[in-house]
């Protein structure tokens, strides 16, 4: 079964690009790209299949265990087009477009100067045989700088700007996952890519790694009462997690004062470095006003990003008191002007 649907899979793929892109390239001067095309196609329909699985599966999640009742959901309808534009290829395509240089910058000099990645194969022969295993490997690694990367959107004032787009949701569901900023799509893409490359992730492990990543970020901002228990917790970022480092209140404490549960997939590296909060409730989420204006919580896409760059602009004058700290913080935060905005208030300590 699985086979025939993997043979099935490939078969389309080929299919629409022999019938639909190969013309199109060839006629235009571009058969150099066909390869690449070939793997664009495999990202169109695995984005398929996830939003298919994700509204199927995760959809009916929420409307049985709902943790928020919302008699207007227009404010998820432009999160429902993120996860379009994301999923099925367009802004990832937009990334490579603009990284392109950037890469086959990178790769050439790699070349010139007979510096080849090494891949964890080379570092572990064991591994070659394991491909499993070898898949699982290189996913924690990359794991570990997506926390990092996270945990830096929201230090640095500029990159806060930007990914303030993502918090502003206060309707948060399977779609909000999506609801990025383009410019801060644009730095996360090249951090993934940068990271891959470095690490010497196999092609044909690339594409799966980021559908891992993608489904398990759907579950994570599932609007259902939906926890892993206090052991599975431990081991995947589960709604409840997730959903606190979303909260408009977050806990007190000086190791929160950016926010807490960075963790994409491995709650790990919030306990090793000290970020992880286990709240027991299901709090709302949300910023309140600061670096962007409430207006964000409601507007289209394109107005989002929009106030997205004017935030951006704003965070290099803090001055201006846009982007200063909310007052309502009861930790003892660093100064505004050397900490990046946290439009958030504070939970008194014990509270959950």
């Amino acid at each position: 079964m699985i086979n025939a649907c993997i043979e099935a899979f490939v078969e389309l793929q080929g299919w629409l690009l022999t019938h639909l892109l190969q013309p199109v390239l060839l006629a235009t001067g571009m058969g150099s790209y066909l390869e690449m095309a070939f793997d664009g196609i495999e990202f169109f329909l695995c984005g398929v299949l996830q939003i298919t699985a994700a509204f199927l599966l995760l959809r009916p999640l929420e409307a049985l265990r709902p943790i928020e009742v919302w008699p207007d959901r227009k404010a998820v309808r432009v999160d429902v087009l993120y996860s379009f534009l994301d999923r099925l290829g367009i802004v990832p395509l937009l990334v490579f477009a603009l990284l392109a240089p950037l890469f086959g910058g990178l790769e050439g000099w790699l070349r010139f100067n007979d510096i080849i990645p090494p891949q964890l194969e080379d570092l572990f022969p064991a591994l070659e045989a394991r491909p499993l295993l070898s898949f699982l490997v290189y996913l924690c690694i990359l794991d570990f700088t997506e926390y990092w990367r996270h945990r830096l959107s929201h230090t640095f004032r500029w990159w806060w700007a930007l990914h303030a787009i993502h918090h502003s949701q206060r309707q948060m569901t399977l779609w909000t996952d999506s609801r990025n900023h383009l410019l801060d799509d644009l730095v996360g893409g090249a951090w993934f890519a940068i990271v891959a490359l470095l690490i010497g992730v196999p092609p044909g492990h690339f594409v799966g790694l980021l559908i891992v990543v993608k489904t398990i970020e759907n579950l994570s901002h599932v609007n259902a009462r939906l926890s892993f228990g206090y052991f599975g917790e431990l081991l995947l970022v589960s709604p409840r997690y997730h959903r606190w480092h979303h909260a408009i209140d977050l806990p007190a404490g000086w190791q929160y004062r950016f926010g807490c549960n960075f963790a994409v997939l491995l709650p790990i590296w919030d306990q090793i470095f000290g970020t992880q909060y286990r709240g027991q409730t299901m709090p709302p989420c949300g910023l309140r006003p600061g670096p962007l204006p409430e207006s964000a919580a409601q507007s289209g896409f394109w107005r989002q990003q929009w106030e997205g760059l004017c935030a951006l602009a704003a965070s290099f004058f803090p001055a201006n008191g846009i982007m200063a700290n909310n007052s309502n913080a009861n930790d003892e935060s660093h100064d505004a002007m050397t900490s990046p905005p946290t439009p958030y208030t504070r939970l008194e300590k014990g509270d959950s």
